[in-house]
Parts: structure tokens; sequence; C-alpha cells
């Protein structure tokens, strides 16, 4: 059973496939307006990937922490900027370890590196949204936060032909009832957020980023990393070989939260 941080998130329905600064970190571009609030358009976005064959499955609530606890299975998600060799060199990392993971990209880092977007997805690999710039959304009103994440998905589907199913707010852990309404308005019926927060942006070195996943990680989590960074290059084959001592299975988010 997935379950909300209060509330029960497991209805009935049709699910949609695709994909403090509390575990988020990077700095806003230059000349983004200041306080958080966005200046781009509020445009029509594209729907998220279309469902699965017999469109038969779960649909979540309006937030995700964890996944199911009775399976093997855990999600790595990477939130997505920094330098695409070392994003590169990652993925790398993880198909050699047979692990899939879960990009939620800024639309930035889209915009700076687009062929990123097609790596992703060509190593078996989701790919979600984690706004335009990286910005304080919670500070924004309802027009800005839609704007951060509508302008995302624009460049997803620009990318892919699909704005991915999955959202997650940035430079905070959960979202706020007016994060998941302009979020549900932009397509994302689900802001994912995370159960395990590795504190990799904080470059404690590799040793200190396996130790703190695999000490709090259980069965359905979600565990929160960060592309452009190398500590966590160069945690990800030992990471992914703990968890398989522990029977534990790293996969995409689409997986993990398939009925």
């Amino acid at each position: 059973m997935l379950v909300k941080r209060r509330r029960f998130l497991l209805v009935s329905g049709a699910a949609v496939t695709g994909a403090g600064l509390a575990g988020c970190t990077g700095t806003p571009p230059a000349g983004r307006p200041p306080g958080g609030t966005s200046s781009a358009p509020a445009a029509a976005v594209p729907s998220p990937a279309a469902r699965p064959p017999g469109g038969a499955g779960t649909q979540l609530g309006p937030e995700v922490v964890h996944g199911p606890r009775d399976r093997s299975q855990v999600a790595l998600t990477f939130h997505g900027q920094g330098p695409a060799t070392m994003a590169d060199a990652l993925l790398a990392e993880a198909e050699q370890a047979g692990a899939r993971v879960t990009v939620l990209a800024v639309g930035t880092w889209l915009r700076q590196y687009p062929l990123m977007a097609q790596r992703i997805l060509r190593g078996g690999h989701d790919l979600g949204n984690h706004t335009m710039h990286h910005l304080d959304i919670k500070s924004m009103d309802a027009a800005g936060a839609y704007a951060e994440i509508a302008g995302c998905a624009q460049e997803l589907h620009a990318l892919t032909g699909s704005a991915g199913r999955w959202f997650r707010p940035s430079q905070t852990q959960y979202p706020t009832p007016l994060i998941e309404r302009e979020a549900r308005k932009a397509g994302y019926p689900t802001c994912v957020s995370y159960d395990v927060d590795s504190l990799d942006y904080t470059d404690p070195g590799p040793d200190a980023i396996v130790t703190t996943v695999l000490r709090l990680t259980r069965p359905g989590s979600i565990i929160s990393l960060h592309l452009g960074h190398p500590g966590t290059v160069a945690a990800l084959p030992a990471l992914v070989r703990g968890l398989a001592r522990r029977g534990l299975r790293p996969v995409t988010l689409t997986k993990l939260l398939s009925p």
C-alpha cells in the first residue's frame, strides 16, 4: 500500500506512466526574478505520456513518499542538473550494475544539454519534471508555481514527445496544497517526495553517501540523490551492491509504483 504523509494514497482508478532546501541544491540562473516568482508564461502544457495498454491500474494520490513496503524494490531518484559528462557517467554506472533510475530534470538543464533527455530514456530510465529554473517553489503564488512546472513540461515534450509522468517540486521535500493543485493543472496528478535523503548534495564523500542510504532504506523507499556531484557517481556501484545484499533492487518510479 502506498502511503502519504498523514493519509493514504491508494485508490482504484487508471494509472498514467512515463517519468529547509531539503535534499535540493542549486543556484538559480542569473537574471531570474528574486523571491522565487517566475516570469515564464503560464502556457498550456502537453499531457503526460499515454496510459499503458489496457488502461487498468492504480491511481496515486496528490503526493507519494514511498512505494509498496511489501516489494523488494526501491527507486533511486536524481534531481537533474550539473555537467552532462557527470550525468552520463552516473547513468553508465547504474546500467552496468543492472539498476534503472529516475531523473527529475530541471528545465534549464534540459535546454542546456538537450541530448541528455534521449540518453536517459534510451538507457531504460524514467525522465520527469523538477521545475524550469529550480527556484523555491514554496514561496511562489499559484501563477508562478504553474509557470515553473509548465515550463519544464514544455521542454520535456519538445525533446521527447511527452511531458513525462512524474513531478518533484524544487527546493522542498514535500509539496504544499498549492503546489499539488498547480501540478495537477499542468498534467501531473502526483508529486514525488521521498523518504530517504542521501544528503549527497552536501558532498560528504562516497562512503558517507552509501552509509546514509543503506541505514535509512527500506523496501519501497524513494531515495533522493543528485546529478552533478562526483561523490554520488563514485558511490553508486557500492550503493547498488549494498542494496542487493539486502535483497533490494533499484527500479524506476514507474516500476516501483505500478500495480
